[in-house]
């Protein structure tokens, strides 16, 4: 491997200039600013700022409504997570197939990411309402069984999960064909030869070749579930019904947004920074081990 050399010494500071700045400005200084704030009292405006210590930590972790946020976080994004990528890979592998009309199908697979968190969320709204949705209609044919999320808490979880995966169904795709077309064909034809079938081709040639991908997949759709899943929360159940689907992040917001309660917020920030942090270091600590990397 060739070995870069510029001719001036500051042009590489120059060229990660920008991306150290994107970094600081959008990352480290709201850490740090939500760090402080958990150490503080503030009054509702903001103007009045009380030196605490750990206090609002001792109130999160003795106060019940802030576990069941936390319980609902693991589950929803437990959820997310297995729900897109696992449709991800299964339908990159039906459009890896040689068919009719590939090309557009694999554009329908990829345009869910193009729609808002939001967007998708009012979409599944209309799909499920249990007055005027299409899917409750349908089902009522089938069973007598009420699916109404306004009032049982799993169906609202169910369609936040169901919803939020769908977002982030199409960049799991894209990733999945492009791992999926770089499987060498002769690989494949070798299996064909020695009697493999379909079933044992995935399990032993196909799955560990997009290991890496899976990998990188999985730790992108949990921190995405953390963190960037409240357009749908706030659209379609707004953390209801009860506190059903209050996930973390929309939790933080409820308090600090709507209740002023900015030093809490704070404070549930930080916990939920660590919280991310500490399940993306299990990932690398054991699932990486699982990982083949060609």
């Amino acid at each position: 491997m060739q070995r870069t050399v510029f001719r001036s010494w500051w042009l590489p500071y120059v060229l990660v200039f920008p991306q150290m700045a994107v970094t600081v400005v959008f990352f480290f200084w709201p850490a740090l600013k939500s760090l402080q704030l958990s150490l503080y009292r503030v009054s509702p405006f903001g103007d009045t700022m009380t030196f605490i210590g750990l206090e609002n930590f001792t109130k999160l972790l003795a106060d019940p409504e802030y576990y069941r946020s936390v319980a609902n976080s693991l589950v929803f994004a437990a959820g997310v997570t297995v729900l897109a990528v696992a449709g991800a890979l299964v339908l990159a592998a039906l459009a890896t197939q040689k068919i009719r009309g590939l090309a557009a199908y694999r554009t329908l697979l990829l345009w869910p990411y193009g729609i808002a968190p939001a967007v998708s969320g009012i979409i599944f709204l209309f799909i499920f309402h249990p007055t005027y949705g299409v899917l409750p209609y349908f089902l009522s044919f089938v069973t007598a069984y009420e699916f109404n999320w306004l009032l049982k808490g799993w169906v609202a979880m169910t369609l936040v999960i169901a919803a939020t995966a769908w977002t982030h169904l199409g960049y799991n795709i894209a990733f999945y064909i492009a791992g999926l077309l770089a499987i060498p064909g002769a690989v494949m034809e070798a299996a064909d030869v020695d009697g493999a079938g379909p079933v044992r081709r995935f399990r032993s040639i196909v799955f560990p070749l997009v290991s890496p991908i899976t990998f990188y997949l999985v730790v992108l759709n949990m921190v995405f579930a953390f963190f960037e899943s409240f357009g749908v929360i706030d659209a379609v159940t707004k953390g209801g019904p009860g506190d059903a689907t209050t996930i973390m992040v929309y939790k933080l917001y409820k308090d600090g947004f709507i209740g002023l309660n900015l030093g809490s917020s704070g404070a549930q920030s930080v916990i939920l920074m660590a919280l991310v942090i500490g399940l993306t270091m299990l990932q690398f600590r054991f699932a990486e081990k699982k990982v083949t990397y060609r």
